[in-house]
């Protein structure tokens, strides 16, 4: 491998590589990320919607199957935070990411443990506040991403990023070959994120039938939504979700209320910890209390499309990568393609002088 395709992140988070797979909800279990990790690359188990036992087992479960680095993705404001975070320190995970900012206490508890911190942001002043709290690096989602997202495109918040912190800055949103991880580096990146590429390799848990419906559509075919949860999140177009479009606040509480209550059976939380995560939700994110109820579909129906395969009551959160994806690879073989595309995207770099 080049010397400048070993970044900072490779050595901090002990990767070959410096790519990592993101934490999706029902998408980054076991098999997904002890894959990727097995591969060279950093693999991050999505923990928002397991139990804490069963976070666990998942945990257990990869170090089985691979002795390489992978990381954790917690929620900050989740009733059992604090559970979590020594699990990791307990099972000496490598990385804890996060979706929301940490605490100031969570960082220096994890850093004090040897645990990397690494918080995702969408905004530069996100990353310098979590840069003066200490954490070892940034994820930054641009506006192609799947999931909740910004407005701001990704060649426009890295490099404003990169030039406000003084610690590595891994590039998300619209990443999915080689020649967008020497364009992430470019910019002053220290590597780069992938989800929906992850989601649509062979380890991926998501039904056959859902990643072909994945491979069927073109980078025109996400929407920016907030009838899922209240804030603007991106998902694949389907009729389920141009109905969810045209719905409102009086329409659409009823079956939050629903899935509220069926997440809470699922995921054994306590009504006071969703109050307490709906209160920090609030203020985080500055959301009236009707958004907060909204955010109870989130996990229901990310299940249904992604666990159920239910185009017809579930939603599919994608990056605008889906549109020029067109293959299942396994995960070893999508990582080992990346980093040839981006040996000779360098070499012809190199040419061009």
């Amino acid at each position: 491998m080049s010397p400048t395709l070993r970044t900072p992140i490779c050595d901090l988070f002990g990767i070959d590589v410096p790519i990592v797979q993101t934490g999706m909800g029902w998408v980054a279990g076991a098999r997904l990320v002890s894959a990727t990790a097995g591969a060279g690359a950093l693999g991050i188990l999505a923990s928002a919607t397991m139990t804490l036992e069963q976070l666990e087992r998942a945990v257990r479960e990869v170090k089985s199957r691979t002795d390489r680095s992978f990381g954790v993705n917690l929620r900050a404001d989740a009733e059992d935070a604090g559970q979590r975070v020594q699990l990791l320190i307990r099972e000496q995970v490598r990385v804890a990411s996060f979706a929301l900012a940490p605490s100031e206490r969570q960082i220096k508890t994890l850093k004090d443990a040897g645990v990397r911190v690494v918080p995702s942001i969408g905004a530069r002043r996100h990353a310098e506040k979590v840069a003066a709290w200490g954490v070892d690096a940034v994820i930054v989602q641009g506006g192609e991403g799947g999931g909740h997202t910004g407005a701001v495109a990704t060649t426009l918040l890295l490099p404003q990023v990169v030039d406000a912190v003084d610690l590595p800055v891994i590039a998300a949103g619209g990443f999915f070959d080689g020649r967008g991880l020497v364009a992430a580096l470019a910019y002053g990146a220290a590597g780069v994120a992938m989800g929906t590429r992850f989601l649509l390799t062979r380890e991926s848990t998501v039904p056959d039938a859902v990643k072909q419906y994945y491979l069927s559509r073109s980078v025109a075919d996400t929407v920016v939504t907030n009838r899922i949860d209240g804030v603007p999140h991106r998902v694949l177009r389907t009729e389920f979700v141009d109905e969810l479009e045209h719905t409102n606040a009086i329409t659409s509480l009823p079956r939050a209320v629903r899935n509220a209550f069926a997440f809470k059976k699922l995921s054994g939380a306590t009504w006071r910890g969703i109050v307490h995560e709906g209160r920090a939700m609030k203020k985080e994110s500055d959301l009236r209390w009707s958004q907060v109820v909204l955010a109870a579909n989130t996990p229901m129906l990310l299940r249904a499309g992604l666990v159920e395969g239910r185009l017809d009551a579930g939603v599919l959160s994608s990056g605008q990568a889906a549109g020029v994806i067109d293959d299942l690879p396994t995960v070893a073989e999508l990582i080992a393609r990346i980093m040839t595309e981006a040996e000779q995207t360098l070499k012809h770099l190199g040419e061009l002088q």
